[in-house]
Parts: C-alpha cells; sequence; structure tokens
C-alpha cells in the first residue's frame, strides 16, 4: 500500500488469564510480524477488511484464524468493539484506519508457531500504535469486570471462589481480600451456582466447586481498588 491509498483494517487484544513464572496473569495474544513494516516485531492480530466484508466479519475471520477456536461464524457473537484508531501516521505504508475489538473468548488453546500468549505487564514497542490499542483493551477488561460476570469466564467449567478471585487479581492486579470477596460473589444472585462437588486433598475444609451462573450483570458492581503507580 503506498501513495494516497486508504484503507480499513481491524486490530483483535485478545485476553486471557494464564499461569506464567508460577502466578496468574492477564496475558495477550501477539503475532510476530514476517514482513515490513515493523518486521520481527510483535503485534496485535488482525488484518484488512475485504470487498466483501464488514467490520465485523474481518474481526470474525481473523480471530478464527489466529486461534482456531472456532469457526468465523460461532465467534461472531463474541466481539466488542473497542475504539477507532486514525492517526494519519499510525501506519508507514500509508493512510490505514483500525477498528479495535476486545474478543470475549478468554479459553483459548494455545497459538501457532509464530504467536504466543505474554503477559500484559511485560509488553511493550509493539508494531504500529499496538501499545495503545492493548492499553485501552485492558482497561476495558478491568472496567467489564466490576459490573458484568466476565470473570467467571475465564476459570474452567467448575472453579472454587479462589480460582474466581485470582482472575480479578490478575486482571485488577491487586490484592482481594478473600474473606470480603467470597461474601461478594456468593451473595449476587445468579453470578455462581454452587456444585455438590468439593476439592479434596487440600488441608482445612475441602473447597466447594461452582459453575458460572446465568447473570451477566453484577448489581451492585464490584469496585475495583485504584493500581498503585510504581515509584
Amino acid at each position: 500500500m503506498r501513495g494516497n491509498l486508504f484503507a480499513v483494517a481491524v486490530d483483535l487484544v485478545v485476553l486471557t488469564v494464564r499461569r506464567h513464572q508460577q502466578r496468574d496473569q492477564l496475558c495477550v495474544l501477539l503475532v510476530r510480524r514476517g514482513e515490513r513494516p515493523f518486521e520481527s516485531h510483535w503485534a496485535l492480530p488482525g488484518g484488512f477488511v475485504q470487498a466483501d466484508e464488514d467490520l465485523g466479519d474481518t474481526a470474525a475471520r481473523e480471530l478464527a484464524a489466529q486461534t482456531g477456536a472456532a469457526t468465523q461464524g460461532a465467534v461472531q457473537g463474541h466481539l466488542e468493539q473497542l475504539a477507532g484508531y486514525a492517526a494519519p501516521d499510525r501506519d508507514p505504508r500509508g493512510r490505514v484506519l483500525s477498528m479495535g475489538y476486545l474478543p470475549d473468548l478468554p479459553d483459548l488453546p494455545d497459538p501457532e508457531a509464530g504467536a504466543a500468549f505474554l503477559p500484559v505487564e511485560d509488553v511493550y514497542g509493539l508494531a504500529f500504535d499496538h501499545d495503545r490499542i492493548l492499553a485501552d483493551g485492558v482497561e476495558r477488561a478491568r472496567a467489564k469486570l466490576e459490573y458484568t460476570t466476565l470473570a467467571a469466564a475465564f476459570c474452567p467449567a467448575e472453579f472454587t471462589v479462589t480460582d474466581l478471585r485470582r482472575v480479578y487479581e490478575a486482571v485488577w492486579r491487586t490484592e482481594i481480600d478473600p474473606r470480603n470477596f467470597q461474601r461478594k460473589v456468593t451473595s449476587t444472585p445468579g453470578f455462581l451456582i454452587p456444585t455438590a462437588t468439593r476439592v479434596t486433598g487440600g488441608r482445612g475444609r475441602p473447597p466447594q466447586l461452582f459453575r458460572r451462573g446465568p447473570a451477566t450483570a453484577l448489581h451492585p458492581p464490584m469496585l475495583r481498588e485504584p493500581i498503585p503507580v510504581p515509584v
């Protein structure tokens, strides 16, 4: 793409919580660019909108291609528009407007070669303006955990309250009081459904397993503490 040509693209902020360096961390899917510009740099997955596609079609196609988790049609309903990015110099090849998307598919398989899930706190210097898009996506995800039940989607099919708390701590990068947290999540109607199973093999009273309930919103919201800024 050269000169005054104008193109439209999408970029995906694919987040998940994974065990890294012996702790749960919020991770983002990145791909290693194999061509100019920004050859060999990490970048968010994405691509250009084709002539027969709208923005959602392109986002679903790229997500299915990069994750292999589902077909294009299956992921269409799991995409949230984040923001538009149209700075004149964001792409050295020419004028490119990109729409950022935040997929709601946290349980994803390991990516193919040339891609990786990396801890968000270790990511910087991405291609194009992807640092800004990533920051916007992370902040949106952090905010959604305050007023929705999205955090339970980061857990396995059956999980303990401790598992759920670790998701909040990983995304919010803060410690949460276990007793207050247990009281909040178990008293919110439709958030968690208790099972008849308890985890065995540990010390003390075996913790109960839960499943994700039908609720999608939290009333009242679960407000986070401010993330401390390093001095």
